[in-house]
């Protein structure tokens, strides 16, 4: 049986997993093509330290991606490094020689997805990314074939493992978030400059690409409204609790007669809801459609072998392509062509929300804040406080009835130069059931 020939550019966390799979599983893999991959040749800076599976042998290691882009024997190249500036050299470097590509980069593909999708076109080459999102979750294929007859109205999830496995910690231990960082940190699922996970950035990259798919919109990540995690603590799950709710980091994306509504924040969850219960480092997505209605996914949404099992997957089903033709092939972003898309600023959502105050205590302060919301037009719906013996650091939650951001915005800003408050009060939605 004539081999399909792979190129792989990276040998990381998800380049490691991936040469993995493809070496313990090949005989199911050759079962399931009809014909076997073969590893053909690999590129990393520290090539020669690098511990290949046996199985492998030989392929050709180099130091330069150029000599796997520009292999003659090379068919399909795996794009593995991350980044935005030599990955995409790689990626554009492959595709101009007709060569297919596999990649995991969710920041790139969210930044220039389509760009490279046309470039593919032009040049009778294929372009998979189902490993650049939750990946464990064969998400993409969900969305592009799985559920493709539906529109979809609304998506929420949880797309980064790190934030949800420090919220589900705060949670579960009543640590502060520095101290579950520094231990995320130790066991590998933290990054040492941990900004792309606990800020929302890499969960922002990864709605935009979701939200490309379905809904068929070229989605800008500058132009999603983003919040992370660094002022939660744990003094705000107890008020969650009693609220009979939980706080997670959600990814959401409705569709309004208007235009998108788009935006990564920490937000409050009802516990009685399937995302309250995602623990840990895993990535769950929630899809509404306007047809099927409700669907949901779940699993890993990092780590070497389940994303290097979406690589795999791809590798497969591009190697397919190749091998037993496909004219008609579905485009990655589900859609032939992405619309440019009309972003509503999230100032003009309405819903309940949390505000949590940190204070030094004394009489009126109550009055002053309430008197500040009623200017605004926001109703008070519950004060809360849990028992602090600390009185000149003494937290509290208000919550109010459905108002829009841009009403409580403009009355936490009022409120932050009151001289009572410690620091500006923490707002967070509550989320209504999904």
């Amino acid at each position: 049986m004539e081999h399909v020939n792979l190129g792989i550019v990276g040998l990381g966390n998800v380049g490691s997993g991936t040469v993995t799979i493809l070496a313990e599983n090949a005989r199911q893999i050759t079962e399931k093509l009809g014909f076997p991959l073969a590893v053909k040749a690999v590129c990393s800076l520290d090539v020669d330290q690098v511990r290949l599976p046996e199985a492998l042998d030989p392929v050709f290691k180099t130091t330069d991606w150029r000599q796997v882009a520009t292999h003659p024997e090379v068919d399909i190249v795996a794009e593995l490094v991350g980044g935005t500036t030599v990955a995409a050299e790689i990626i554009t470097t492959a595709l101009s020689l007709r060569k297919s590509v596999v990649t995991a980069n969710k920041e790139l593909l969210a930044l220039r997805g389509a760009e490279l999708w046309e470039l593919a076109i032009s040049s009778g080459a294929n372009l998979a990314m189902e490993a650049s999102v939750a990946g464990g979750i064969p998400i993409h294929a969900v969305l592009r074939e799985g559920i493709s007859g539906d529109r979809v109205v609304a998506l929420y999830g949880i797309l980064n493992g790190t934030s949800n496995y420090i919220l589900t910690e705060m949670e579960k231990r009543g640590d502060t978030l520095e101290a579950v960082l520094k231990e995320a940190q130790r066991m590998g699922l933290a990054e040492a400059d941990p900004s792309a996970d606990v800020d929302g950035y890499d969960a922002r990259s990864k709605l935009a690409l979701l939200s490309a798919l379905a809904f068929g919109e070229r989605i800008t990540p500058s132009d999603i409204f983003t919040e992370g995690i660094r002022r939660i603590s744990p003094v705000d799950f107890q008020y969650a609790h009693r609220l009979a709710h939980t706080i997670r980091l959600i990814c959401a994306a409705r569709q309004t007669p208007e235009g998108l509504l788009l935006s990564v924040r920490p937000a409050l969850v009802p516990q009685a809801t399937i995302l309250a219960g995602v623990r840990g480092a895993y990535n769950a997505i929630w899809v509404k459609g306007a047809y099927g209605e409700d669907t949901f996914y779940y699993g890993r949404g990092a780590g070497s072998r389940p994303t290097g099992v979406a690589v795999v997957s791809d590798l497969m089903r591009v190697a397919r392509e190749i091998r037993r033709g496909s004219p008609e092939r579905v485009s990655p972003f589900a859609h032939e062509r992405l619309g440019e898309y009309r972003p509503l600023p999230v100032t003009c959502e309405k819903q309940p929300y949390y505000l949590r105050f940190r204070v030094d205590d004394r009489p009126g302060i109550i009055a002053a804040l309430a008197g500040i919301l009623a200017g605004k037009s926001v109703s008070l719906e519950a004060v809360l406080q849990v028992p602090c013996d600390n009185k000149h650091d003494l937290p509290f939650v208000i919550t109010v009835e459905p108002t829009t951001e841009q009403s409580v915005r403009e009355a936490a800003a009022e409120m932050a130069r009151l001289d009572f408050l410690l620091e500006p009060p923490l707002v967070m939605p509550l989320a209504q059931p999904f």
